[in-house]
């Protein structure tokens, strides 16, 4: 075990208790799980705000499996301890983590760049059990200091800006990785649909475009986020509920349409799969509560011949991809800082659960939050 400075006996974090107080986050203090032989530990530096944080802490993905839980999965943070096996990352470097701090290492989808799919080992980066670390609940970054196993940890390039990175490595992952494996990484001459212009569509809009699509085309409800799709790097935007013949104007368009909504209920799944081009793809990121479902009438995939298909995250080889394509760019996810404390926290929870937020919050100033507290 290699350490830069003190590493804490507790991690500090702003957790909650139970679901009827998912926006009353307070300070805690928490054992971290165990340090295994290839984990690493990192000061946060930042933390993007996830609209999954709010479905868990307020119990839509299922039971909060802890009473100080710390959410927070779109983390960037200086390495500042080293288990005996690491060799991916050495003390001082600046990474980010996103939802996955561990899996099995061992299937063939691990093995395959694929360990985001792991059936056998996978271990979310908060609220999930580590049966490695004997039981241990994990926690996430709306902390001090979080520890991982150091293969979920990509590596921050120097010239992205460390609040920039932080929601890459889950909303932005989590529409690059669908992007490349079901268009592919030249899209010249692809037709990329987005459904859902808040924090993951925000981030496909400028993927698609970096990625050279010939058209990127904004689906959203109404016309509000219009001007701001077209900065983001959108070619045409259609307002689903304002232009009634969208779908009968748009027939055997798209190659691929992503569905980034936060929300399942009232999407006109079968209108979207009008518009696919043969053998045209409409993959859905989606991750509205547990208990929600989708109506797909089955004619409508027979006489089309689209497919449809699911993607979680993204591989670790994909998120470095990621990385690079924003630093290369020069491109940066459109968010606002707020710096955190129980004040901030209660804040972004409370905003992003109504949708206030253009287009991700990220939690700064994590060294006046923990350093001066104990």
């Amino acid at each position: 075990m290699t350490t830069s400075r003190t590493v804490p006996e507790k991690f500090s974090g702003f957790g909650v208790d139970k679901a009827e107080n998912w926006n009353k986050a307070r300070l805690v203090r928490f054992d971290p799980k165990p340090l295994m032989p290839y984990d690493i530990t990192i000061k946060v530096i930042a933390c993007a705000v996830c609209g999954s944080d709010c479905h868990t802490v307020t119990g839509n993905f299922g039971p909060i499996n802890r009473d100080d839980l710390v959410v927070g999965h779109e983390i960037v943070g200086e390495v500042i301890e080293v288990g005996p096996e690491v060799t991916k990352h050495k003390l001082g470097d600046v990474v980010a983590i996103g939802a996955q701090s561990d899996s099995c290492g061992e299937c063939n989808r691990c093995k395959s760049n694929n360990e985001q799919y792991c059936q056998k080992g996978t271990v979310g980066t908060y609220n999930s059990l580590s049966k490695k670390c004997g039981g241990y609940i994990t926690q996430g970054g709306y902390a001090s200091h979080v520890r991982v196993n150091s293969h979920f940890a990509a590596r921050v390039p120097a010239n992205l800006d460390v609040h920039h990175a932080a929601p890459l490595l889950c909303g932005g992952l989590t529409v690059y990785s669908p992007i490349v494996r079901h268009a592919g990484y030249d899209l010249k001459e692809k037709v990329i649909g987005i459904v859902g212009i808040g924090g993951l569509g925000s981030m496909a809009i400028q993927i698609a475009k970096a990625l050279g699509a010939k058209e990127v085309v904004a689906f959203s409800r109404s016309s509000s986020k219009k001007e701001d799709a077209f900065k983001m790097g959108a070619s045409k935007y259609i307002a689903t509920k304002e232009d009634t013949e969208w779908a009968n104007s748009n027939l055997d368009t798209f190659d691929m349409i992503l569905n980034c909504a936060s929300f399942g209920k009232g999407v006109d799944y079968d209108s979207f799969i009008r518009t696919l081009k043969l053998g045209g793809k409409y993959v859905t990121v989606s991750a509205p509560p547990a208990d929600e479902s989708i109506t797909i009438a089955p004619f409508n995939l027979l006489i089309g011949g689209g497919i449809i298909a699911g993607s979680g995250i993204g591989s670790m080889k994909e998120a470095d991809e990621l990385l690079k394509l924003y630093a290369d760019n020069n491109l940066a996810p459109w968010i606002e800082k707020v710096p955190i404390s129980e004040e901030g926290v209660h804040k972004v929870m409370n905003r992003i659960s109504v949708g206030d937020v253009r287009y991700r919050f990220v939690l700064t100033d994590f060294d006046q939050a923990f350093d001066s507290k104990w």
